[in-house]
């Protein structure tokens, strides 16, 4: 500490004088011009005060006050040359040289990537995107859809209903579900708008099933409606050969195989040729060289009815698919809980990451996603998960 005075107005300043060393940049203008401010600085004020002194007292109390300003000045200039020192040294600690560490910032879900590719496929052929409410009633869900009120896809085992009033509309009513498959649009499409009709719903359908590899309660699906006059099973099948060859390549072959749905007649199963053997059977495709992507059929004249369409002018084909499915397929990723978990290890292989940088592929696995929505089984709905 700097040695004391003996005068009390100076000796009171030397804690501060000591403090000094110890100031942050902000701290240290602060005190500086605490105390040597030109208006109200503590030395300053001191100094000023020396005409007011008795002539014998002056000269001293003016020399100790000026060798008291000379430390405060010396060593407030010390502490800024230590503080500049300390910053250029962290400065030149990075290399600024040196390329910056790589950050992914982010993109889109394979899944959105591929609903979004399939929505505007079906846009390019003149379909509307239609969405609808996810919680739906018994009639629009399954009643309007022409399923017999035995079907097991209304047991509670098979459907999420919710804890809620049933709804006494006639006939729209019954108890509030969450929907299990998007065909309930294909419904409120046809009571709203009268035929012509080109529409895909895409949207979240929900199931009680377990989450394991191959299922999920909740994933994503597309429906396809057509309705005009004269619509045929020519056209149907035009249109889904048309979107296979637009999303998985020209030369890819497809199949229709005969199905059941409720809501559709006659019905079927399309399938295209596995996309990682290419027809030559692999475990991917349980060495049949196809793989099921959607269900498809011609509108049940019943369902047409329960729409209020005369089903003796018009007719129409549906189809439904699965999103998830399909980019299990598109990507050969083994488990459909890897597009739920958020790992943006996982996520960052299906993004270009820089310009002009290809993103990596991912391994083909065994896409074991197939789906149970048959009819015949669980009967509720194409293009399950």
């Amino acid at each position: 500490m700097a040695s004391r005075t003996g005068y009390p107005d100076l000796d009171a300043l030397l804690p501060r004088l000591e403090r000094i060393a110890t100031l942050d940049a902000a701290a240290l203008e602060a005190e500086q011009i605490a105390l040597l401010g030109r208006k109200s600085g503590a030395i300053t004020l001191l100094l000023k005060s020396l005409p007011t002194l008795p002539l014998e007292e002056r000269r001293a109390f003016g020399a100790a006050v000026n060798q008291l300003k000379q430390e405060v000045e010396a060593r407030l200039a010390s502490r800024k040359a230590a503080l500049e020192a300390e910053a250029r040294a962290r400065r030149e600690a990075v290399d600024l040289t040196m390329p910056a560490r790589r950050r992914w910032v982010g993109g889109e879900h394979p899944v959105t990537v591929v609903t979004e590719e399939i929505l505007q496929i079906f846009h390019e052929l003149g379909f509307a995107v239609v969405v609808g409410p996810e919680v739906e009633t018994e009639w629009f869900n399954f009643g309007a859809l022409n399923f017999p009120a035995d079907h097991p896809a209304l047991d509670m085992h098979d459907t999420l209903y919710l804890d809620a009033p049933p709804v006494d509309e006639r006939p729209a009513g019954g108890r509030l579900l969450l929907r299990t498959h998007t065909s309930p649009v294909q419904i409120r499409v046809l009571l709203a708008s009268p035929p012509p009709v080109r529409g895909v719903m895409p949207g979240m359908v929900y199931r009680s099933d377990p989450f394991d590899p191959s299922h999920a309660p909740g994933f994503s699906q597309i429906e396809g409606l057509a309705v005009d006059e004269g619509i045929s099973f020519v056209d149907l099948k035009a249109t889904l050969v048309h979107f296979a060859h637009r999303f998985f390549g020209p030369s890819t072959r497809v199949r229709f195989r005969p199905s059941y749905f409720p809501f559709t007649e006659p019905s079927a199963e399309m399938d295209a040729e596995c996309l990682l053997c290419h027809g030559a059977g692999c475990p991917a495709c349980k060495q049949s060289g196809w793989m099921e992507i959607l269900g498809c059929g011609m509108v049940h004249p019943a369902v047409l009815r329960n729409s209020g369409v005369d089903a003796e002018r018009y007719t129409g084909f549906a189809f439904g698919m699965g999103p998830h499915r399909i980019a299990l397929l598109r990507y050969g990723v083994p488990d459909i809980r890897l597009f739920y978990d958020g790992d943006m290890r996982f996520l960052e292989q299906f993004v270009t990451a820089e310009p002009g940088r290809e993103a990596p592929h991912p391994r083909p696995g065994d896409p074991t996603e197939r789906g149970r929505g048959r009819g015949q089984g669980r009967g509720r709905g194409r293009g399950s998960a």
